[in-house]
């Protein structure tokens, strides 16, 4: 993938904070002010359609939120999306139209586009994911290098230096990530791509490819 092309990975169309994130040249730069957004975003949602159930949370009265879900906020859940038993939202947060939150997912700092299902023990951590991705069972982003440095992209033409010390992966529209893979820090999945269950992403991978282990990589065929 070069740098170019993750600016077509994205439906920005399909999330609430999509203008926001279309300011920015690279995706990962929206999220050091999300927190900001969604307040500012927050304040004029109709009060007809979301319930403001604290200084920096709101909910879709149409959303379904466990009783047993810790909700950190800001936060913003959108309509129509699911937050199951005990998971765990830490703040900064947006659930898209649609989404799913399952049982023990965390979400911290992180953007979840409209039908994305992190719904079983998933951690999403200061990354993005597009419309329709998915994430299989125990599938996690890591944003923090075990160095502790700044996390970099690396793409075909080159790398960019993020300048962030945590930064997990930016996932495109309808990509599928298999059971207990992990997306290294500053990992970019393509659009339509499958990453195959236990596999370990490093640097970024073209739309419409089948992602099976470092090296060995194919296109998507329809």
């Amino acid at each position: 993938m070069k740098k170019e092309d993750i600016k077509n990975i994205l439906d920005l169309s399909r999330s609430l904070v999509g203008g926001y994130i279309g300011k920015f040249e690279y995706p990962w730069q929206a999220l050091e002010g999300l927190g900001d957004e969604i307040m500012r975003i927050g304040e004029y949602l109709p009060q007809d359609q979301y319930r403001r159930v604290s200084e920096d949370v709101w909910i879709s009265r149409d959303a379904a939120v466990s009783d047993t879900a810790y909700l950190g906020g800001p936060l913003i859940i959108c309509r129509g999306a699911e937050v199951r038993h005990s998971a765990f939202i830490r703040g900064s947060a947006v659930v898209g139209d649609g989404a799913v939150v399952g049982n023990s997912t965390e979400l911290k700092n992180c953007v979840l586009f409209e039908k994305v299902q992190v719904p079983h023990y998933n951690y999403v951590g200061d990354s993005i994911l597009g419309y329709g991705a998915h994430l299989g069972a125990g599938a996690v982003t890591s944003n923090l290098k075990s160095d502790k440095k700044t996390v970099k992209v690396h793409f075909e033409d080159g790398e960019i230096d993020t300048g962030r010390k945590k930064l997990g992966a930016v996932v495109g529209d309808l990509g599928d990530v298999g059971c207990s893979a992990v997306l290294c820090p500053g990992a970019v999945v393509g659009r339509n791509t499958v990453v195959y269950p236990l596999s370990l992403v490093r640097g970024t991978v073209d739309s419409d490819r089948i992602y099976k282990r470092y090296g060995d990589i194919t296109e998507r065929r329809y």
